[in-house]
Order: C-alpha cells, then structure tokens, then sequence
C-alpha cells in the first residue's frame, strides 16, 4: 500500500510499494463555467424556442380548419353508412348561425370553431332558417351539395355527389 502525499503544488508523489518507484501525476482542476458562457447558452436555448413556438402557433388556424373539415366529412360518411345499413334516411344538418351539425338518430350537436365561416350549397328542399341539410338515401344516393368551411386565406370544400353519395375533401383558396 503506498502513501500519497501533496509535494509542491498539484503534483503528487506516491510512496510505498509501487514497482515503478514514484510516480509523478498531475490534477487539473475544473473551474466550471464562467457566468457569461451560461448566459450566452440560455439566450440561444431561448431564441430557439421562440422559433419553433411561432412556427407551431402560425400553423394554428390551417389545423383547426382541417380538423373541423375532417370531423364534417366523419359525420357524412357516418351518416352515408348508417343510411346504407338501416335503409332509412338519415340527414346531416348544419346550424349555420351557431356553428354547429348533428347527425339524425344522435342527440348530440357538434360544433365548430365560431372563426370559421360555413357556406352550404344543397337542394332548396333542404334549406330552412339558418339549418342546411344533406340527405342520404337508402341506395347511398344523396341530395348532394358542397360544404365550404373558411378561415383566414384558407378554405376547405366537403364536396358530396348526388349520385353516388360519394364525399371529397378539397384545399382552395379563399375568395377576398
């Protein structure tokens, strides 16, 4: 077992029973990081969340829009099915003034964001104060009719074929 001890500064020198007699080694002390080099590494942490953040929040309202356009053309394909396998009628109408549909045979009315502007084209037959509606038939057929949904400089059009029933999901531009 040897025996260390401190000889002139950070050098040690070990004593004792080591085949190599004394063996000189140097420590070398960690100072740390001086305050300045942490500052300058939280700025850029910081400046690099502040990116992404505006990248994810500026993406905000095309999302919201997608979603509300991938919900609607759910409730018309639901509604497609449901007449196909109940070989009834079954309707999806919109409240236009409170942004909101409901499927026939569902209690529950689903909303949309208040931002977005709904605009339906469907049969006369189908339209009364403030409520459109799209029917499906027994056969898969429909009244047919798009479903534009706006926000900001984009819109999205639910088209539904009268014939087949048949539901697309379109990217437009909006019109100014």
């Amino acid at each position: 077992m040897g025996i260390i001890r401190k000889v002139q500064g950070t050098r040690l020198k070990v004593q004792g029973s080591s085949p190599l007699g004394t063996v000189p080694c140097t420590l070398h002390l960690n100072k740390g990081f001086t305050l300045l080099e942490l500052i300058v590494v939280l700025f850029i942490v910081v400046l690099g969340f502040s990116v992404v953040g505006i990248n994810l929040s500026s993406g905000n309202d095309a999302t919201k829009l997608k979603v509300a356009a991938r919900d609607i053309v759910s409730a018309l394909r639901f509604a497609r099915g449901q007449a196909l396998i109940s070989h009834q009628e079954t309707t999806v109408t919109l409240d236009l003034a409170e942004n909101t549909y409901t499927v026939s045979g569902r209690d529950k009315a689903y909303s949309l964001a208040k931002a977005i502007d709904v605009t339906v084209v469907t049969a006369q037959n189908e339209i009364a104060e403030g409520l459109a509606s799209i029917r499906f038939f027994a056969d898969g057929s429909s009244t047919g009719g798009r479903i534009t949904l706006e926000l900001g400089h984009k819109a999205l059009d639910c088209d539904i074929n009268w014939l087949t029933g048949q539901i697309e999901l379109d990217d437009t531009e909006a019109s100014q």
